[in-house]
């Protein structure tokens, strides 16, 4: 299905939780010398532009990023993941946000490299125009990371990060989602995996974590942050959330201390609150 472009999201409650953690991730990754890879299922575009095009249309970024990124509370934490947003800007106002893969190559050292999908043909052409000028680091895919991810498990470093945030406009995307990590784990049993999902009045939403928590990973980390009530017509996501399999150690007690004042701001009304738990050994 080619109608999703997450250009219409940019920058929203769920890409500020989202990005957050995939930044925690990476830099965990790099607090050892050995390279790792980083693969995304569904990349995107790399970066999107605020001001004009699609983000225009419903301008969710105004309740996302915009809401944290001059904070003058801003927690430490959460320092890293900003700076990154001002490296893409500039001084000056927001105009642009990165995607998935643009934090990991700011992030990225020589040896690290990073493998990418996207099966939209005009975000898969944006996509290699962004990267085009560390192309000896980044293989990117005009294909479906869900059957294309196994040909890149396990990566030659044996150290790595696997990004899984499809649409969802599918309602198989569920069930795939959990076969596609259940045949990544043998594969490559000690990655760390992030899967993102969106916060809808669906059963499959509500099943999904619960099946992620059930594979066989040593450890798993469920955070995720509800930012309004659901609408009466049932329609739209009210938050958001992500299940980490085999997270840092660091990990909840980052979470656990930013996520009160992430949620306040984030929060759109009284029903704005967050979750968080781990099992195994996280």
């Amino acid at each position: 299905m080619l109608s999703y472009r997450h250009a219409f999201h940019a920058g929203n409650h769920a890409d500020v939780l989202k990005h957050f953690v995939q930044v925690e991730l990476l830099r965990y990754l790099n607090q050892k010398d050995k390279a790792w890879w980083y693969i995304d299922t569904h990349a995107g575009a790399g970066a999107y532009e605020l001001n004009r095009g699609f983000a225009t249309k419903n301008a969710e970024f105004e309740s996302g990023i915009a809401r944290i990124i001059d904070a003058p509370d801003l927690p430490e934490s959460m320092r890293p993941y900003i700076d990154l947003v001002r490296r893409l800007n500039g001084p000056g106002a927001l105009r642009y946000y990165p995607g998935s893969p643009w934090f990991t190559a700011e992030l990225m050292r020589d040896d690290d490299r990073m493998r990418l999908f996207e099966l939209h043909p005009a975000d898969a052409d944006l996509l290699a125009q962004n990267f085009e000028q560390i192309a000896s680091q980044v293989i990117i895919d005009a294909a479906d990371g869900f059957k294309g991810l196994r040909a890149y498990l396990p990566p030659p470093p044996r150290r790595g990060l696997v990004l899984i945030d499809p649409p969802y406009e599918v309602k198989t995307d569920y069930r795939t989602v959990v076969t596609t990590i259940e045949d990544a784990l043998r594969r490559f049993a000690t990655g760390t995996y992030a899967v993102w999902y969106p916060l809808l009045q669906r059963p499959e939403c509500h099943e999904l974590p619960k099946q992620l928590k059930a594979l066989p990973a040593k450890s798993w980390l469920h955070v995720n942050m509800t930012v309004h009530k659901p609408a009466i017509s049932g329609i739209g996501m009210h938050g958001s959330g992500l299940v980490v399999l085999n997270p840092p150690w660091t990990l909840a007690d980052t979470l656990k201390s930013t996520l009160p004042w992430l949620t306040e701001r984030l929060g759109q009304d009284s029903h704005a609150r967050f979750q968080l738990e781990t099992g195994g050994d996280a």
